[in-house]
């Protein structure tokens, strides 16, 4: 039987605890609590458990949040704060499933835009909407608004 996302933290969370591993812990622990929050939130709304989508779109978020700060860190000069982050984000892509490479993204935002038939850059809220439907979770959305703004402006 395959674990589900938040399944798999818990348990790598209870081996970190057994031995000691204060980083991986410390991730672990601030995952495990993003995901009860929006598993709260969630039951609010009628379901019981957290899916796994819901799971991965928590620690993409979390994943991002990391990535923000070791640039701010960086650019303050804060190299040790950085460093820090830098693990922490290493931990966190551990659950994140395989993302698309930038010639994989490309390829679906070209289909997607000849499907929709986008002329130009006011067809971009057209042509977001249903790629980030399509590739969240499997992409950064970031370099998905990229390549979109590329290739409407030809």
């Amino acid at each position: 039987m395959i674990m589900s996302v938040k399944d798999q933290i818990f348990s790598d969370l209870k081996e970190a605890m057994k031995a000691k591993d204060a980083d991986k812990l410390r991730v672990l622990r601030s995952l495990k609590a993003k995901l009860m929050e929006a598993e709260i939130a969630e039951r609010k709304g009628g379901d019981a458990s957290l899916s796994d989508a819901t799971a991965i779109q928590v620690i993409t978020k979390a994943a991002k949040q990391r990535k923000e700060s070791i640039d701010q860190f960086e650019k303050g000069g804060r190299e040790d704060l950085a460093a820090n982050e830098k693990v922490e984000l290493e931990i966190i892509e551990a659950y994140l499933p395989e993302m698309m490479s930038e010639d994989e993204v490309r390829a679906i935002v070209k289909q997607k835009i000849e499907a929709i038939g986008a002329a130009g850059p006011q067809d971009m809220g057209k042509v977001m909407g249903p790629l980030m439907g399509q590739l969240r979770g499997k992409a950064d959305g970031a370099l998905v608004s990229q390549l979109v703004k590329e290739e409407l402006n030809g």
